[in-house]
């Protein structure tokens, strides 16, 4: 008795999980499902097709745009790696930022509205490209403008996860291949290294997933020159007024998805092999 009187009672934690739930399957499920459904019917009349598929794949153009944003991506995610890291090892070690300042200072921007900012660097990139080379930046070089604007938005994500593993880094261990006769060189890539792989992988992902699907900085820093996969979308969901406009940005924003999908398979891969590694060790 006692046992079905404590299974019909009201499960107070259970119903706090609620309004999250309505809210993931109004706002995350349902427009997921919006997109399957668009991206296999026709507009006109709703039938089952591919051709939305065949209208993406069989034009030269949009490849050259997946191309164009696999290379900004993973020319941002690069840069950002290559700064992110020399900072987070200067900033998770005490010697060098004793109060914790220089941290904050690094992670100040992320509280401020990345549109802001990116016109900000916008205008401060422009400034200096007229009075050096009488050219705005933005205009001239558009891709290399979009870059440049993603690693400063960006700039800060990579540097999180980097910190927060170098904070954790086995000084003995460090100090133990330093003294088995270990040269600067061969103690940070054969000790340092593999120690911060974990926050390599997370930096990375940061970096790259949300610069894949980026909109607005490619807008802002190119003013509308450069054409990436997210401006590609918005073209079809917006601008044209084709029949067909909605089904065919729909199957971008599928294979965008999938793009995404895969990185993050590809992140569990990485992270399993590190920690094989790191079992063997």
């Amino acid at each position: 008795m006692n046992d079905k009187i404590r299974r019909t009672r009201f499960n107070f934690r259970g119903s706090l999980c609620m309004p999250f739930a309505v809210f993931m399957a109004l706002f995350v499920v349902l427009p997921l499902l919006l997109i399957f459904y668009y991206a296999f019917t026709n507009g006109a009349t709703g039938e089952f097709t591919l051709e939305n598929w065949k209208t993406i794949f069989s034009n030269a153009q949009n490849w050259r745009i997946i191309g164009m944003t696999f290379f900004v991506s993973g020319m941002t995610t690069i840069i950002c790696l290559l700064i992110a890291y020399p900072v987070a090892y200067l900033l998770a070690n005490s010697k060098y930022n004793k109060n914790k300042i220089l941290v904050y200072i690094f992670l100040l921007p992320m509280w401020i509205n990345f549109v802001i900012r990116t016109i900000g660097v916008k205008s401060l990139l422009n400034g200096l490209t007229s009075k050096l080379f009488d050219f705005d930046i933005t205009s001239k070089h558009p891709y290399t403008a979009i870059i440049i604007g993603m690693v400063y938005d960006y700039l800060p994500f990579a540097i999180l996860p980097l910190y927060n593993q170098m904070v954790k880094l086995d000084k003995n261990q460090i100090e133990a291949s330093s003294d088995l006769g270990a040269n600067p060189f061969q103690v940070f890539f054969k000790t340092i290294i593999p120690m911060t792989v974990p926050g390599i992988i997370s930096a990375v992902m940061m970096t790259f997933m949300p610069t894949m699907s980026s909109y607005v900085i490619a807008n802002k820093m190119s003013e509308n020159n450069a054409k990436i996969l997210g401006n590609i979308i918005q073209n079809y969901f917006i601008t044209r007024t084709d029949a067909n406009s909605n089904n065919v940005g729909s199957v971008l924003s599928l294979v965008m998805l999938i793009i995404i999908g895969l990185s993050l398979v590809a992140q569990k891969a990485f992270e399993k092999d590190g920690e094989k590694k790191g079992e063997v060790w």
